[in-house]
């Protein structure tokens, strides 16, 4: 998946810094997080908020221009200056310290508990399960954590992430699991539901494109990248959505409302994601199953080959062909009866004894 498709003004991910990690899209995960969460705002934002009201916009483009320069004017003085007092030296202060660097289990963790608890009910709007929500989110964080050196560079972690929840939420396969045949529980309210299910009867690409715009808040270019359409289908999968919604569901016509409305929605369930250290440990147990799996299926594949190598004919054997009809030979007769001296013969071997020492040591006459 390329994930440099995104706008350019986006934010890394802070690995080896000790600033607060900030996710791309900020203000659209603050929609989806639950009630007390603070939000903090960027060292951009707080020093331009911070600047006195005095200063105008011709003020602030004229002050980080160069000065005009001033003409020189001699000055030759009259008489002898005053000697001057040195002030006494003044030790500097010692600087402050670099923030320690973020280990990697402390960027992922900073990261899933920013993302995760918005990104559950996100993924609860895409496919109306509550459990498969869960077990999408862990499965994407899991995977990043066993892509960090990829993960942690990327312009857009939580972009990264998300999308990777979003292709496990909806899979096709998940209808062919024991556990997922069943319909869960519709929502209590009936507002509630009725918007669930008119979501649930969209088609895939429909719905992702529009809890992406109308959700999160991507604009038009982000969401065509995310889903890899064009941007012109990416439009034309946003109208019909919202034509289709707006059919079923009047007071929802509005952008603003339906808006308002997915977020009410997806913080009325109760969805609780599972912890960092948890999901890391069955990341890495998950890591070290395959590993041992690919290893343990290398190892009867070299087996394999070598006893076919060792039990292989060294030389070619030209194959036994098949036996054929002899024409032209004469059948062979069948016995007749027996002639007096053979008569004779069997008389004499019947009426002699049948063992005895006389069997084994001829006599000789």
């Amino acid at each position: 998946m390329d994930h440099d498709r995104h706008a350019p003004n986006d934010t890394r991910f802070p690995v080896v810094t000790g600033e607060l990690p900030l996710c791309r899209s900020i203000c659209a995960y603050v929609l989806f997080r639950a009630k007390g969460h603070p939000v903090t705002q960027s060292p951009a934002t707080r020093d331009a908020n911070n600047l006195p009201a005095s200063l105008t916009k011709a003020d602030k483009v004229t002050n980080t221009q160069e000065a005009a320069p001033r003409p020189q004017v001699t000055v030759r003085p009259t008489k002898k200056p005053a000697p001057t007092t040195t002030p006494p030296a003044v030790s500097p202060s010692p600087s402050p310290s670099p923030p320690s660097p973020l280990t990697p289990a402390q960027a992922f963790d900073a990261l899933y508990g920013f993302c995760a608890p918005a990104l559950v009910r996100q993924t609860y709007l895409l496919c109306g399960r509550r459990e498969l929500a869960r077990e999408s989110v862990e499965q994407a964080f899991q995977l990043a954590w066993q892509r960090w050196p990829e993960v942690a560079v990327d312009r857009d972690p939580a972009g990264w992430v998300r999308a990777t929840a979003y292709e496990y939420a909806l899979s096709p396969w998940h209808r062919f699991r024991p556990r997922f045949r069943h319909p869960e529980p519709p929502p209590a309210h009936a507002p509630d539901r009725a918007l669930l299910d008119v979501l649930l009867t969209l088609p895939a690409p429909y719905r992702r494109t529009l809890l992406l715009y109308d959700g999160v808040g991507l604009d038009l270019p982000e969401t065509a990248a995310e889903t890899e359409a064009s941007t012109p289908a990416t439009a034309n999968r946003l109208l019909h959505a919202r034509e289709a919604i707006a059919a079923r569901l009047p007071a929802l016509a509005s952008p603003a409302e339906l808006h308002r409305r997915l977020a009410e929605v997806a913080s009325a369930e109760r969805l609780r994601a599972a912890k960092p250290p948890t999901v890391r440990m069955a990341g890495e147990r998950r890591a070290r199953f395959w590993t041992r799996a690919a290893i343990a299926f290398t190892v009867a594949i070299i087996g394999a080959t070598a006893l076919t190598v060792r039990t292989a004919p060294t030389q070619y054997e030209p194959p036994v062909p098949p036996g054929e009809t002899v024409q032209g030979v004469p059948p062979r007769a069948a016995p007749g009866p027996l002639s007096g001296k053979e008569l004779k013969l069997r008389a004499k071997l019947r009426s002699q004894t049948a063992n005895g020492p006389e069997r084994l040591l001829p006599q000789s006459r």
